[in-house]
């Protein structure tokens, strides 16, 4: 290491040995530098996480436009919207078709823990709407009380949900119905449900009583290729009636949910802060280790500028230890946090891993914050007079 360091910095790697003279506080420092990028990338991959979770129910339909209640910042949150302003929407040229989507939570009794669904209702006559691999599947939802299964979701087995087909179909209570699974699909547990299922809008209502057929909870829109989606949503904006609907494109959307996730819900609030709390007490760690370590060799340095060295030369050493400790620290922190992520993906079948762009990121932020750190230490040194450091 220092022959690899002497030939990087063109001279006797003072900051390297520094730092491993008293190797107890070295490993310790390593340590909490560790620590802190753990925390860091715990925080990131649940938001992260969060990111795919709020897209995932998005993925298993196909729309350009979505009309949805005032208050619906999210896909499962708001009110219910007129069906009549699908058949006003129907009326511009460029609106090809046009489906009501239900969505509510459905409980289903597992003896231990139930597992909640996220259920919608969808038209099985309008299969134009759904992703491409529930598509083929659409037919089953035209029988009574027929549903497609989220064989993602937690709390099932995944060789019972493997099983099922239509040979073989899975039939379970819930909502105080009996419900036949014919087939599934790939989906995945979020924050707001344990996974999703689908069935048909008749089915939905039989399930909950309390909604009308009238009212469903968004309308999908399709358009004809070529069409402007954002001049499309102007005119609907005028040729619909109530300017209380947000009208959006379906990407929008998905975003402006994702957005809500992560700055108004306090899910994402806190998770947030979780970053910026771990960084700050990268950088206490770093600071704290640094300035004790220009506190013990104030002689030393005294005597180098007593020498004449420049204030640059001090820099470039206490630059060096925060470059040692945030490298050395960043290794094991990166494999401890990967592994925590992964257990935790196993454990709530979230979709939480280490992603390359969380690596560089958190690299880049360890060796910037570790660099700033080694600044923030040397500025006794800047301005002292060497008599006062003896």
């Amino acid at each position: 290491m220092i022959r690899i360091l002497h030939a990087l910095f063109g001279r006797l790697p003072i900051g390297w040995l520094q730092l491993t003279h008293n190797r107890p506080r070295f490993a310790a420092a390593l340590a909490g530098v560790a620590f802190a990028n753990v925390l860091v990338f715990v925080q990131l991959g649940i938001m992260n996480s969060m990111a795919a979770a709020t897209y995932r129910p998005y993925k298993l339909f196909q729309a350009d436009v979505m009309i949805s209640a005032e208050d619906a910042n999210s896909l499962t949150d708001g009110g219910n919207v007129a069906r009549q302003w699908l058949l006003q929407a129907m009326a511009d040229p460029d609106v090809t078709d046009g489906m009501g989507l239900f969505l509510a939570n459905a409980a289903w009794d597992r003896g231990a823990k139930d597992i909640s669904l996220t259920t919608f209702g969808i038209d099985p006559a309008k299969p134009g709407f759904l992703a491409t691999e529930i598509t083929a599947e659409i037919n089953f939802l035209k029988v009574k009380d027929a549903a497609l299964l989220d064989r993602l979701a937690r709390g099932l087995n995944r060789d019972e949900a493997a099983a099922v087909r239509p040979q073989s179909p899975l039939t379970f209570e819930t909502q105080g119905r009996t419900i036949t699974a014919y087939t599934t699909f790939a989906g995945g547990g979020g924050f707001s449900g344990d996974g999703y299922m689908l069935v048909s809008d008749q089915t939905f209502l039989s399930l909950f009583p309390a909604r009308r057929s009238a009212a469903p909870d968004h309308i999908l829109l399709s358009l004809r290729p070529g069409a402007e989606p954002e001049a499309v949503i102007r005119r609907l904006k005028v040729l619909i009636s109530d300017p209380g609907l947000r009208i959006r494109s379906y990407s929008d959307a998905a975003a402006e949910d994702l957005r809500y996730q992560q700055t108004k819900r306090p899910t994402g609030i806190i998770f947030g802060f979780g970053v910026l709390i771990g960084v700050l007490v990268g950088i206490v760690i770093v600071y704290q280790v640094l300035s004790t370590d220009v506190s013990d060799h104030l002689r030393e340095y005294a005597t180098f500028k007593a020498m004449g060295y420049a204030p640059g030369f001090f820099l470039g050493i206490v630059l060096e230890e925060a470059l040692v400790l945030g490298l050395m620290g960043f290794i094991p922190g990166l494999t401890l946090g990967s592994l925590i992520l992964k257990l935790m993906g196993m454990m709530t079948n979230l979709p939480l891993a280490m992603t390359f762009s969380m690596a560089f990121s958190v690299f880049v932020g360890t060796v910037v914050f570790s660099a700033l750190s080694g600044a923030i230490a040397t500025r006794r040194l800047a301005a002292a007079d060497p008599a006062d450091l003896f």
